[in-house]
């Protein structure tokens, strides 16, 4: 158990732990006395072989109720990220570690269900190993510890330190060399021939619960692959459809199998349960993924709703169709489904691109968000702010930088109800920027009408539901993103003001009421 001996060995005055061992083959159950690290700020210990429970606090079997002798990961307060995917712990997860990141505890044996665990017979065969140990060392328990078993284990930790301190100067040699912009060698190459040293435990049957497609059936679904929707430098959408009726949307990443290597693969893995998880009416459910090495293919398979996106009816000709209380409906279904991405999923779920352009419209105008702009961070490539030339930390930065990007979603909301409101696109060369557009009028209640689409004028517009519309954009477009309300409260401000000034509506003419019994059906 290398890494109760690794603690072991120092003190408890000057106890001392790397704050990075991923994959570094320990076995063991997690020691306590982790708890005492009071100035610990992250910890990852993700693909190992640790087994036992997560050390809460153990401060019921001590006779001091001093909080400072207390041990446990659940007394370190300052503790801001840790990660124990892919190992063999069990039991329960202890309260304080309720709210982190689940895929930060994917891949072990926990009783929580809603946790993505190892298959059971893994967790089986792990525990058989596990108990024979523990047998063979009660067996050995009251034996004195040789001397030359003591003096190899002194050496083996004084070694491993010597290795970590020569590994730390090398690190800070490498980039303040980079810094410098020394040489023309590029960074990426040598990140790469390092991580090709240290092996990463890539399991397969985490994805067990998703569906897997051939690439052979999507390339007959989207016609070989002709059927083109979008295109960026990190991915490729089609079209496609299904032998069962369904159309949908693959998103083909644009990456060599050169690039490829075991963090972007856990990555990849990680999102797509990310992805599976989600299920609302409003946003488009995950189908399944590919994943193929001849030839190299790694693809994501969503519905397609088949009546085009929010961008294209608005701006592209096609606005007459959308009425007043069809855009109010619109709008009401965008906010409930943030809503549930941002709060009633944990951990939250932020769009990585959230524009009217990723909005996607059913038959009957239900919107569905898709997220195809995600996949930029994983893909990017060396030299545009690559992540695959850089640490596996990097990209567990960006994915808990987007998980918690929700002020970004509440813009970007607050932009896509302008564009209901007037029909004009974020940006244009013509009218430039939507927002700074708009801001003249939004400071000043009596001017919210000019702010209309032109092709409404002759209809009914509510006047009561645009002030509500308006005062919640004023909200969401604040310059201060602290500033700007929860999806949750503006859902519920747009769901009270939207439905009662419907109603009203209704009442007051009955043409008006078969317009809105038409959009909202």
């Amino acid at each position: 158990m290398l890494f109760s001996a690794f603690l072991q060995f120092h003190n408890s005055s000057v106890l001392l732990c790397p704050r990075d061992l991923h994959a570094n083959r320990l076995d063991g159950a997690i020691p306590p006395e982790l708890g005492k690290l009071g100035s610990l700020l992250e910890l990852r210990l993700s693909n190992n072989r640790l087994t036992g429970t997560i050390p809460a606090s153990n401060d019921s079997n001590m006779e001091s109720t001093n909080s400072n002798d207390q041990i446990g990961l659940c007394q370190l307060s300052q503790l801001t990220d840790i990660d124990l995917s892919y190992n063999f712990l069990v039991g329960d997860i202890p309260t304080c570690l309720k709210q982190i990141q689940r895929s930060s505890l994917v891949g072990n044996c926990f009783q929580d269900n809603d946790t993505s665990n190892r298959p059971l017979q893994q967790c089986e065969i792990n525990q058989d190993t596990g108990k024979d140990n523990h047998t063979d060392e009660n067996e050995q328990k009251g034996l004195p510890e040789p001397l030359w078993l003591l003096i190899l284990e002194v050496i083996a930790a004084v070694s491993f330190l010597c290795l970590l301190t020569l590994c730390t100067i090398t690190g800070l040699r490498r980039c303040r060399a980079r810094s410098s912009g020394s040489g023309n060698s590029a960074p990426w190459t040598r990140a790469v021939s390092w991580k090709e040293k240290t092996v990463i435990s890539i399991d397969d049957d985490l994805l067990v619960n998703v569906p897997k497609i051939s690439r052979q059936e999507l390339a007959e679904a989207c016609e070989d692959f002709s059927n083109i929707i979008g295109s960026s430098h990190e991915t490729v959408v089609y079209k496609g459809t299904l032998k069962d009726g369904r159309e949908i949307a693959v998103v083909s990443l644009s990456i060599s199998v050169h690039y490829w290597n075991e963090y972007v693969e856990l990555y990849f893995q990680k999102e797509v349960i990310e992805m599976a998880r989600l299920s609302h009416e409003n946003v488009a459910k995950l189908v399944g993924y590919c994943k193929e090495s001849e030839p190299f293919s790694r693809m994501l398979v969503f519905q397609y709703p088949p009546n085009g996106t929010l961008y294209e009816h608005l701006h592209d000709g096609e606005g007459w169709q959308l009425s007043w209380p069809r855009r109010m409906k619109l709008a009401l279904a965008i906010a409930r489904a943030l809503r549930y991405l941002h709060t009633e999923l944990q951990p939250p779920f932020a769009a990585a691109a959230l524009t009217s352009s990723s909005i996607y419209l059913t038959e009957d105008y239900s919107p569905k968000i898709i997220d195809f702009e995600r996949w930029r961070y994983l893909v990017s490539k060396p030299g545009l702010g690559s992540v695959n030339g850089g640490s596996v930390n990097s990209i567990t930065d960006s994915r808990h930088k987007r998980f918690m990007d929700v002020q970004a979603n509440a813009f970007a909301f607050g932009v896509i109800l302008l564009e209901l409101i007037s029909g004009r696109a974020s940006v244009s060369k013509d009218t430039g920027d939507l927002v700074d557009w708009a801001m003249k009028h939004l400071e000043h209640p009596e001017e919210f009408s000019k702010l209309v689409d032109e092709r409404l004028q002759r209809q009914s517009v509510n006047q009561e539901s645009l002030g509500i519309v308006c005062n919640v954009v004023n909200l969401c477009i604040d310059p201060e993103p602290s500033r700007r309300p929860s999806m949750s409260m503006i859902a519920a401000i747009l769901e009270e003001g939207i439905e009662a000034s419907a109603a009203t509506l209704m009442r007051d003419s009955s043409l008006a009421w078969a317009e809105a019994e038409l959009a909202i059906s």
